[in-house]
């Protein structure tokens, strides 16, 4: 910054450095906050985790005894800078009527 304070520096090139700069870099962290923790690599990686729990959990539903406990849905890996939503309950028969009607 000095460097571009005293002319030595164009903005230009100021601009590219400021745009390449490490995905873990405060300014990054500033800009995008917890989103740059995480790689596309990292992000990939998790969702094929969470489906693979949702494949396993499918099977299990299916080949469970009749009168064996229910088995519960896995919950999928937090990723950072998503805002957990609160659960809702499921909407009972009548909700459901009034809603396609």
């Amino acid at each position: 910054m000095l460097d571009w304070h005293r002319g030595r520096l164009s903005s230009r090139r100021l601009a590219v450095l400021v745009r390449h700069l490490p995905r873990d870099s405060a300014v990054m962290r500033d800009l995008h906050g917890e989103e740059v923790e995480w790689s596309v690599t990292d992000r990939l990686l998790a969702t094929a985790v969470d489906q693979l729990a949702d494949a396993n959990w499918m099977f299990a539903i299916v080949h469970r005894d009749e009168d064996a406990d229910p088995v519960d849905c896995p919950e999928p890996i937090p990723r950072p800078g998503s805002k957990e939503e609160p659960a809702t309950e499921a909407p009972d028969a009548a909700q459901l009527a009034a809603f396609f009607a």
